[in-house]
């Protein structure tokens, strides 16, 4: 007996009108949802498509409509928990409202999110969603209002786009991170973060070009003058953007003389670093070094001790970020809103109150 092929060609809106006993003008109305037919002349051709298995060309749809509806994204790095629950707030709003997403990540390289950028532009996205690497390259963020794409900045603002954004008060959460080690006696912090430099050392906030880095940082140094520290700049610590970068830079931390008493980690990444390198080291925590971090992740509450953290309202700004930009597709046309999210301290036991050696 001769084998029969399957089908490998896609229907077509003429399969489904010739199903249907429509013509094919019909059909595409229906299926494009324009126009007004019959609920009779509906409900053939929805029942034709789906007996069919017809699914839109969405190219061709996009090139008819002018939409495609897809959003692109682009974050700094997907394995960073932060990124993967802002995306989930994302796609959860934007699947809601008939939206797609189309994923990119920069590696927090200007170069490669300018790539993603102008990638994501040529497959029509309707709408751009972006954590900016750097406030100083942005360009490409510039011309994708040229293209009529709206753009919405997330947890990075940059004061010189004129565009939405949505971000968490970071300055103020990390002023109230070092104030609570302030209080509890420690005058040894560091500030370890991914961000870096081209010397790997901090030497002025202007050389700072992640906006959420350097309100932190700001925070950090702020809360330090006012308590009289004059050295807070020194503790400062670029460049944990690896495993391996973070334990290197964390074992060089602990084994300065005198080493700091704390360490306030930009990210529950390199956060884990240092607790994982603190017991391989023998340090007691939290007697011989307490340990505070960004981002409530969920291994920071089933640690011994569990870590203090910040925590940040990171599905939130996901789903703000969307919401704003599926606004300006429907046709919102308001000066540029910039959104700020509160964070919460949440004290938990990895900070310890020194009395002596201040």
């Amino acid at each position: 007996m001769k084998e029969i092929q399957p089908k490998n060609t896609a229907t077509t809106v003429a399969d489904v009108a010739r199903s249907a006993g429509v013509s094919k003008a019909t059909a595409a109305r229906v299926l494009g949802g324009y126009g007004t037919v019959s609920d009779k002349v509906r409900d053939a051709v929805k029942l034709a498509a789906k007996t069919l298995d017809y699914r839109p060309n969405e190219l061709a749809r996009s090139m008819t409509t002018g939409r495609s509806g897809t959003i692109g994204v682009v974050v700094g790095d997907i394995e960073n928990p932060f990124f993967g629950s802002a995306v989930r707030g994302i796609s959860d709003v934007a699947r809601a409202a008939g939206f797609n997403v189309v994923l990119a990540t920069s590696g927090e390289d200007v170069d490669v999110e300018r790539a993603a950028v102008k990638t994501l532009v040529a497959k029509r996205v309707d709408g751009l969603i972006v954590s900016p690497a750097q406030e100083s390259e942005t360009e490409h963020l510039k011309e994708r209002g040229r293209a009529g794409r709206p753009l919405v900045l997330l947890d990075r603002a940059i004061a010189t786009l004129a565009v939405d954004s949505v971000t968490a008060d970071d300055r103020a959460a990390s002023e109230a991170v070092t104030r609570l080690l302030l209080d509890r006696g420690h005058r040894r912090i560091a500030y370890v973060t991914a961000c870096d430099t081209p010397t790997h050392l901090y030497n002025d906030i202007g050389e700072i070009l992640t906006g959420s880095v350097r309100e932190r940082i700001e925070g950090f140094l702020h809360a330090g003058e006012e308590a009289g520290l004059a050295n807070m700049p020194q503790w400062v610590r670029l460049g944990a953007n690896t495993a391996e970068a973070t334990r290197q830079l964390t074992i060089d931390l602990l084994s300065a003389t005198p080493p700091p008493t704390a360490i306030i980690a930009s990210d529950s990444l390199i956060a884990i670093e240092v607790f994982k390198i603190a017991r391989e080291l023998g340090i007691i925590m939290p007697e011989a070094l307490s340990l505070v971090t960004f981002h409530d992740a969920a291994w920071t509450a089933v640690t011994t001790p569990p870590v203090t953290v910040v925590r940040q309202p990171v599905y939130e700004l996901g789903e703000a970020a969307a919401r704003m930009l599926i606004e300006r597709l429907s046709g919102l046309d308001n000066p540029p809103r910039q959104v700020v999210l509160p964070t919460r301290l949440i004290e938990r036991g990895s900070i310890a109150t020194l009395f002596t050696g201040l």
